[in-house]
């Protein structure tokens, strides 16, 4: 059975050796400039590029992005806009969180697929709960129910 190893790091630093898939949340409006992505931007600039260029935004899509020879990022769109008031495309302050986390169990389980027919283990922050404002405890849930492979959890310390 998988585990979900908590770590202190950086994860576009992934901890261990062998093939990884670096995952994180995108929105469906295009928007890239906030959270964790400026940290994969510093890093590489290949995520960024490749989520600009597709346009397919649509909620539960996954791009696959190789930035190294054992490192693939895993842009997965499971954000319905965001929620900062100044940016075309928000959601509303008095609706839900723009997490959507039926999106994101489709994603997580395209992306568990990719990891097994790799070989690859899986890394990530606490995905969804920063500017999506999601809970780790229902992406936790999700992670545990769709999720085959180890998958390491990094919090910047």
């Amino acid at each position: 059975m998988a585990e979900i190893h908590y770590v202190i790091g950086d994860a576009t630093a992934p901890q261990g050796s062998g093939n990884k898939i670096i995952t994180h949340i995108c929105n469906d409006i295009g928007a890239w400039g906030a959270g964790f992505v400026l940290a994969l931007s510093r890093r590489w600039r290949a995520p960024e590029i490749a989520y600009r260029f597709n346009k397919k935004w649509k909620l539960g899509t996954v791009d696959f992005v190789r930035v190294e020879p054992t490192i693939i990022v895993a842009n997965m769109v499971a954000q319905h806009g965001i929620s900062d008031s100044r940016v075309k495309g928000v959601v509303d302050a008095d609706s839900k969180p723009p997490i959507r986390y039926g999106a994101v169990r489709a994603c997580l389980a395209e992306v568990n697929d990719q990891a097994f027919h790799t070989g690859s283990t899986i890394h990530m922050p606490r995905i969804g709960c920063g500017l999506a404002g999601g809970k780790w405890e229902e992406i936790e849930k999700i992670i545990k129910d769709v999720i085959s492979v180890d998958v390491y959890v990094y919090d910047l310390k």
